[in-house]
């Protein structure tokens, strides 16, 4: 009788509903679908609710670490910062930002010195070509013609090279003739082709 005398709520609560301590073989309550051996279990849905720990933090490995080193490096070398930083060509420069370089002032005196003309010094002249030649022309008033045979030996292949120049002449007395051997002097332009003067006769022609 004192068996019967149960409550009956409590021995329905507790057939219907078992207290759950959270051990690892329960189900987790609230999870989706079938028994519970198949749902998972408390701890590992702590686990998966846990943030990632640090020491899953994936790190730079050693090699990675070797490659970043020299970029950086290289960044800071002298050619770089050359490169990034070009400087400005100052071959063009504006009037205004150019070098100013006044002339000094000249001092002016009080009193002027006297002009005094001294005598002029003699002036050597410098020396005068000459040459001797032929007469080949004396058709012209004070005007010969003279050939001149030039014989020179060449600066590379070492020949004698033989050419003729012809020289306009003044002869003031038209004393030479065709066919004398004459020579001449280097003087100042007297007309377009003529700088050149008769010296003298060397020889007459027969």
């Amino acid at each position: 009788m004192a068996d019967d005398e149960k409550n009956p709520t409590e021995e329905t609560a507790a057939t219907e509903s078992p207290v759950r301590d959270g051990g690892p073989g329960e189900a987790v309550p609230g999870e989706p679908g079938g028994s519970p051996g198949e749902a998972r279990t408390a701890e590992e849905t702590d686990a998966t609710l846990e943030p990632a720990s640090d020491a899953a933090v994936a790190e730079p490995t050693p090699e990675e670490a070797a490659e970043e080193a020299p970029a950086t490096a290289a960044d800071t070398t002298p050619e770089a910062m050359r490169s990034e930083k070009k400087p400005k060509s100052r071959k063009h420069v504006p009037r205004s930002e150019r070098r100013q370089r006044p002339k000094p002032k000249r001092e002016i005196p009080a009193t002027r010195k006297p002009i005094v003309r001294g005598d002029n010094p003699d002036i050597e002249r410098g020396r005068r070509q000459e040459r001797r030649g032929v007469v080949v022309s004396d058709k012209g008033d004070k005007t010969i013609v003279v050939k001149v045979d030039v014989i020179k030996l060449h600066p590379k292949y070492k020949k004698v090279v033989r050419s003729t120049v012809k020289f306009h002449a003044h002869d003031e007395r038209n004393e030479a003739g065709a066919g004398d051997t004459v020579r001449i002097i280097e003087t100042r332009p007297l007309s377009k082709t003529k700088h050149w003067r008769l010296a003298e006769v060397v020889e007459k022609a027969r």
